[in-house]
């Protein structure tokens, strides 16, 4: 049986933009106050650096109900015990990860044109989910294609039944719209790693999903 996530307030790891602050304190303060889902993106680490993140990572979000992806290493996925994997267009192909990760894994893809969506919509339960983008100006990506709008976003919603997750400079301030196109979460990277309060911007970011205009009685909202 394939496991359930939430991509609601999907963290993605950026070790500099956490501005010297320990990873995993961010990491942990995002699902304190609302991340669903985290991945780890490591592009410069050694594979042995890389592995112990994961470990670390897996070892504080599991009792959270946090699940962990991969971007991009298989291995370093299987070997930590991590929930699944994110890939690209130039990463392994997702077919192949989705054999080596096994049926019971979460499987990611980014797209950013229609044809990599319908394409992924073809291949049926390979992928589990689509990360849509960039739907706005991203700097933490250099090599990210011409932002997409929310014009653009909604257009993918016409080719696949899967859920987009909208990602490209996605902040407390625009997520709200992202979430009323039909958007079943939203990838952030700076916005969470280089937040005062990686914790309070998490709780924003859920509350937005819930078309909310701010956090409801703060405390209360994050107890659940």
């Amino acid at each position: 049986m394939r496991r359930a996530f939430d991509p609601t307030v999907y963290l993605v790891t950026d070790r500099p933009l956490c501005g010297g602050r320990d990873l995993a304190w961010v990491t942990a303060e995002a699902a304190r106050g609302g991340a669903t889902l985290v991945q780890l993106r490591e592009k410069e680490a050694s594979t042995r650096e890389f592995l112990k993140l994961a470990g670390r990572l897996k070892a504080l979000l599991d009792p959270m109900g946090v699940p962990l992806v991969i971007n991009d290493r298989v291995d370093i996925a299987l070997a930590s015990g991590a929930a699944g994997v994110h890939v690209g267009q130039s990463d392994m192909p997702w077919r192949d990860v989705r054999r080596l990760m096994g049926p019971e894994a979460i499987v990611g893809l980014s797209v950013d044109t229609l044809a990599q969506a319908a394409e992924a919509e073809n291949e049926g339960a390979v992928v589990d989910y689509l990360g849509v983008g960039p739907v706005f100006a991203t700097a933490t990506k250099p090599d990210a294609g011409a932002p997409l709008g929310l014009d653009g976003f909604a257009e993918f919603f016409k080719v696949t039944q899967k859920p987009l997750v909208a990602i490209g400079a996605v902040t407390e301030r625009n997520a709200e719209a992202l979430f009323r196109l039909g958007a079943a979460g939203v990838a952030v990277v700076s916005a969470l790693c280089a937040a005062k309060s990686p914790r309070e911007t998490a709780a924003r970011l859920r509350a937005a999903s819930q078309g909310l205009d701010s956090i409801p009685d703060y405390p209360r909202f994050l107890r659940g």
